[in-house]
């Protein structure tokens, strides 16, 4: 029986994760985090299982902490779980790249999958783009549009900005070079090189990601719509599992569905 912790268990991830560990038969809730001050700490999550914000007990005993947080939580926990020898699965999205660096070096201790998007559909979606964008690589004007609830902090989404690094490694660019975060103004003439972003927030949209390709006379687009947390969290339960059996290393979603190249 895989023993799962699940921090931030009263936000809107945490209460899908809880779920979904639920609905897994061969996983269980060994402990729950939450900050400390929360008015949930102290309650009971499931019989047996309080919510705490002592990491160090909660991850005790543990095989792996799944976390869809924010960057400055997940890297107090990580070094939780690499003292704890915890495996740890990463949802959350805003890190810098000085903390994806701290991320990927604890690897070398613990499994980590760091991922900002854990659907299958997605990570799917992923391989599809490389694939477009090697075939499309001339003539097209590239655009990714995403659409988040009201109370997503961070923009463009983790999700928008994977899906940029993807595009732009396709056709030999670096993204940080070609990203164009909208537009307003007199802007002049589209750069062909460039790949825009476009954000939409309102209302509770769990999550929904285009990318068009435009060119003369056609546009291809590539969607992804999630209308459930649901299907974030068992994507992350199911890399729980895998690092049950890959052991230390730092790996995506794509290392836990096979479709790493």
């Amino acid at each position: 029986m895989l023993k799962v912790v699940i921090a931030g268990v009263n936000g809107r991830m945490g209460k899908a994760l809880l779920e979904a560990v639920g609905l897994a038969s061969d996983c269980m809730l060994h402990g729950a985090l939450v900050r400390q001050g929360s008015p949930w700490e102290g309650q009971m999550v499931v019989p047996g299982v309080l919510a705490s914000s002592d990491m160090a007990a909660t991850l005790a005993g543990a095989d792996v902490l799944i976390d869809f947080t924010r960057p400055e939580a997940t890297l107090e926990h990580l070094a939780v779980c690499e003292r704890l020898g915890v495996n740890l699965v990463i949802g959350t999205t805003g890190f810098d790249d000085a903390q994806k660096q701290r991320i990927a070096r604890a690897g070398g201790a613990i499994g980590v999958v760091w991922a900002p998007n854990m659907s299958v559909g997605v990570n799917l979606v992923y391989r599809l783009l490389n694939v477009a964008a090697t075939v499309l690589n001339e003539g097209y004007d590239i655009e990714i549009i995403e659409a988040h609830h009201r109370h997503k902090v961070d923009a463009p989404s983790g999700t928008a900005l994977r899906m940029g690094e993807v595009l732009a490694a396709a056709l030999g660019r670096d993204l940080q070079d070609c990203a164009v975060y909208g537009r307003e103004g007199v802007t002049g003439e589209r750069d062909p090189t460039t790949i825009g972003f476009a954000t939409v927030r309102g209302g509770d949209v769990v999550g929904d990601h285009t990318v068009l390709f435009a060119g003369i006379g056609e546009r291809i687009e590539i969607t992804h719509k999630a209308s459930s947390r649901l299907t974030f969290a068992q994507g992350a339960v199911r890399a729980a599992r895998f690092l049950q059996q890959a052991g230390a290393g730092f790996y995506d979603m794509q290392d836990v569905l096979g479709l790493s190249d």
